[in-house]
């Protein structure tokens, strides 16, 4: 999962980009307003950790402007303003979740893993498909019941894959998923974590569609 994370404050930019990484979720860190606006317009993100009190463009700007060109994607706002007219304004804009700073960031990470349950259509926290089960808060694998170990990228492609069944991601989308943008992408990468699960989980669990991507049939 690709995450933005919109914060200016260093201190707490670094602590959150370095929890979530640890976390295995590819994020891109913007410091302020005309940047995350920049950043919602070039790439697709799975959520957005928007700070409100930012320079140049303040997050709420930034919420009412992806809101405005139907951009959907869920936004979890983390800020210090704690009135609760400043809340409502936050809900009112668009935002999915609220989390007041200073935060418990076990707490952050779970509301980041319900938005993104939300967004997948799924409310169970625990995903299970064709004797496939992935556990998001553990990072527990088990296929027909047996443990079965990935890598950090191999989950990375696993999950939005088998959150969607029937959904065809494309290799550029899937690569979306791995990296962030200092972080060097081979060619060929989609291809070796494909080929990696399909021999620990079964070589029928993703399939090609030719020209297209990947996905995990429905049935």
């Amino acid at each position: 999962m690709r995450l933005l994370l919109v914060e200016d404050d260093q201190m707490i930019g670094e602590a959150v980009l370095d929890l979530l990484r640890a976390e295995n979720y590819a994020v891109d860190w913007v410091k302020d307003g005309e940047m995350a606006d920049t950043a919602l317009q070039s790439a697709p993100y799975d959520l957005v950790l928007l700070d409100l009190g930012l320079p140049r463009r303040d997050g709420l700007t930034v919420l009412r402007a992806m809101r405005q060109r139907k951009d959907r994607t869920p936004v979890l706002i983390a800020t210090a303003r704690d009135s609760v007219p400043d809340r409502i304004a936050g809900l009112d804009a668009g935002a999915d979740d609220y989390v007041l700073k200073p935060y418990d960031l076990d707490e952050l990470l779970a509301r980041i893993r319900a938005l993104l349950r939300r967004a997948a259509g799924r409310a169970e926290p625990v995903y299970e498909h064709l004797g496939v089960s992935i556990n998001p808060v553990t990072r527990e694998v088990q296929a027909d019941g047996q443990p079965v170990v990935l890598s950090a990228r191999e989950w990375a492609v696993l999950e939005p894959l088998l959150a969607r069944p029937g959904m065809v991601l494309s290799r550029a989308q899937l690569e979306e998923k791995l990296y962030g943008w200092k972080d060097g992408i081979s060619s060929n990468a989609v291809e070796v974590y494909v080929h990696g699960l399909r021999k620990k989980l079964g070589a029928g669990l993703i399939q090609n569609v030719r020209g297209v991507g990947y996905m995990v049939p429905r049935q």
